[in-house]
């Protein structure tokens, strides 16, 4: 990738630096449930207090119970001098920022909160960028949006990379050019979208696992009954991707009718079913080619996550982890279920991207990426 990142930067003392992450953290009982994100961003934090940089911090967050920032900041001033803003523009902002010394932060409320952002207004763009004089972007699980602190900052300032950011595009590059064998996973739903990582990955990986509700489009193409299950609205033609002797999906899957909770292979699946998780046998499939994987790479869950329906990706997880493979996952339920099992630690990588990990993968690129790239940095 030809961006610089923060350390290409000679010297940072004294410079304000307007930094975007991503701190769209969850929140439950107007407690942070899970710190994940911000602990990532924490290289970059500590690497601009030590070099004396004053750091405006932009981010969002999109929680049911609160639009505001205001829970995070209260976990980073346990170990940061920040102050918090609630306003972007205004007197008391430019006070502050003013009354800035060299390794302080300013963390400002949820960018969201402007019609700006998500218009990817320029003039919006421009009024953030007198707030610094050098931008950094660290949230590259956003940088698939054509928001304006994404794409439009960079237009008026010179612009970095931050440690994470590289450290995403570095670990998801290599499922480009992997070890094999090479195992592929995918989860989730959105079919539509993850249909040309399917198509992408068949040709570099050695087998391609596709599970949760994108397997009951495989299901249907092959002449099974889905029942009450997610499928697509859209037929698409899968019969020579069906064909392919390295795709692989559920071969026994978890049902839920009028009667209670089941496991069927896919072909006993009955009108009144609603597929909602991989079964056993499943994860027994997918373990055996783990021990002979040396890369792996996995993204979304096996089952409806949201509704309770987890095993399927917890074994998964802990299968994964236990492997010798080198391995690369992501996506926000994924992501739920191996920070609840304490399993951080026992992988190669962790991609805080979702939809972003998907889109680079895809892609190649990111329009945070190309934004960097065209700056002037």
């Amino acid at each position: 990738m030809q961006f610089k990142t923060i350390k290409d930067i000679q010297n940072l003392r004294g410079k304000k630096v307007l930094l975007r992450l991503d701190f769209n953290v969850p929140i439950t009982d107007g407690t942070l449930r899970d710190d994940f994100r911000i602990k990532k961003s924490l290289d970059t934090l500590n690497f601009l207090r030590d070099s004396g940089a004053k750091t405006i911090i932009i981010s969002h967050i999109e929680s049911i119970e609160t639009k505001s920032l205001k829970i995070v900041y209260d976990y980073l001033s346990k170990s940061f001098n920040i102050k918090f803003a609630k306003d972007y523009f205004g007197e008391r902002t430019e006070k502050s920022i003013s009354e800035m010394k060299d390794g302080d932060f300013l963390l400002l409320e949820n960018i969201r909160i402007y019609e700006g952002e998500e218009k990817n207004s320029e003039h919006f763009a421009e009024q953030l960028a007198t707030l610094g004089e050098i931008y950094v972007n660290e949230a590259f699980s956003v940088s698939h949006r054509k928001h304006s602190s994404i794409v439009g900052v960079p237009k008026f300032l010179p612009s970095y990379a931050g440690i994470l950011f590289e450290e995403e595009v570095m670990n998801l590059s290599k499922a480009f050019n992997p070890e094999h064998p090479f195992l592929f996973i995918l989860g989730g739903a959105k079919f539509e979208t993850k249909m040309p990582l399917i198509e992408k990955f068949l040709k570099l990986a050695d087998f391609v696992f596709v599970g949760g509700a994108l397997a009951n489009d495989f299901f249907r193409e092959k002449g099974y009954e889905t029942g009450l299950s997610v499928v697509s609205p859209k037929k698409f033609d899968l019969k020579k991707i069906t064909a392919s002797d390295k795709l692989l999906l559920p071969v026994d899957v978890v049902v839920k009718n009028n009667q209670g909770v089941f496991i069927k292979r896919p072909s006993q699946v009955l009108r009144e079913d609603k597929i909602l998780d991989a079964g056993p046998a499943t994860i027994s499939m997918l373990e055996e080619k783990l021990h002979s994987s040396k890369f792996v790479l996995w993204n979304g869950p096996l089952g409806d996550y949201e509704k309770g329906f987890r095993e399927g990706t917890i074994e998964l997880a802990k299968t994964i982890a236990k492997s010798r493979a080198k391995s690369i996952i992501g996506g926000g339920d994924t992501l739920a279920v191996v920070s609840k099992l304490g399993l951080e630690n026992k992988f190669s990588f962790i991609s805080t991207g979702g939809g972003a990990m998907l889109d680079f993968l895809a892609n190649g690129t990111l329009h945070g990426i190309e934004a960097l790239e065209r700056s002037s940095g």
